[in-house]
């Protein structure tokens, strides 16, 4: 029987799109994703704090158009691209299959967005915590320490070349830590990577309070950094082998 699109969040939560896999248990209950009729949309998650809770590193207007606009706009068009599929395949006729190539593009496109904001939002939070346990011993084998491994997150996501993200993802092949920088939110990725930690670094995450001064966005972004969510991916990443 094929999955709903609700479906595929179960288990680990996985969602492939794009090249990533690893929306979490707990993402997909902010989703609503444990209850959701089959076939019912995606749904756009609520901040796990208040808009304004990450002053002075990032500052409450910008979560605010960020998760209220940016984010429900990869959500609609998600929603939008699955429906005009499932209209294709309804038709049959030639002309509307042959939208399916464009369409499966903008689902990578806003679908690996809507995956990407859903994790960012739950890898900060208000003052941010000091990173133990399995990251931290994951770094230490991987990076030499959680200072080389923020070393190269920074430098990968602060060379982006226009929009993307700077990503920290299990490789399960190698079992073992990496980092990629992203562009847009699909591509130049790695097929089969879950994301642990990943950095929005769209001018739209930033631009207000940095200007373009993205590595001083960079840098403040470690204020804030949920290391306890960090931890929890990788434990799952590694549970259920994703």
């Amino acid at each position: 029987m094929p999955l709903n699109r609700r479906e595929m969040l179960g288990g680990l939560g996985t969602l492939a799109l794009g090249g990533w896999v690893g929306v979490s248990a707990q993402d997909a209950r902010a989703q609503g994703g444990e209850t959701a009729a089959a076939g019912k949309d995606y749904a756009l998650p609520p901040l796990p704090y208040a808009p304004d809770g990450l002053e002075p590193h990032i500052d409450g207007q910008t979560m605010t158009l960020h998760h209220d606009k940016h984010h429900q706009a990869y959500v609609d068009g998600l929603n939008k691209a699955l429906a005009a599929l499932e209209a294709a395949r309804k038709s049959g006729a030639d002309a509307d299959l042959a939208k399916v190539p464009g369409l499966t593009q903008e689902v990578a496109f806003h679908g690996s967005g809507h995956v990407l904001h859903t994790i960012f939002w739950n890898n900060m939070k208000p003052g941010g915590s000091e990173p133990t346990g399995s990251i931290a011993s994951q770094a230490s084998r991987d990076f030499g320490g959680i200072p080389g491994l923020q070393a190269q997150f920074s430098a990968a996501a602060k060379a982006v070349r226009g929009s993307g993200w700077g990503v920290l993802a299990w490789e399960p092949l190698g079992k073992q830590l990496i980092v990629l920088a992203a562009h847009q939110h699909q591509n130049e990725t790695m097929f089969g990577c879950t994301p642990l930690l990943v950095l929005d670094v769209w001018e739209h995450a930033y631009y207000l309070k940095y200007q373009n001064k993205r590595a001083d966005y960079v840098k403040a972004f470690w204020n804030v950094v949920n290391w306890e969510d960090v931890a929890q991916r990788l434990d799952a990443a590694k549970r259920f082998g994703a």
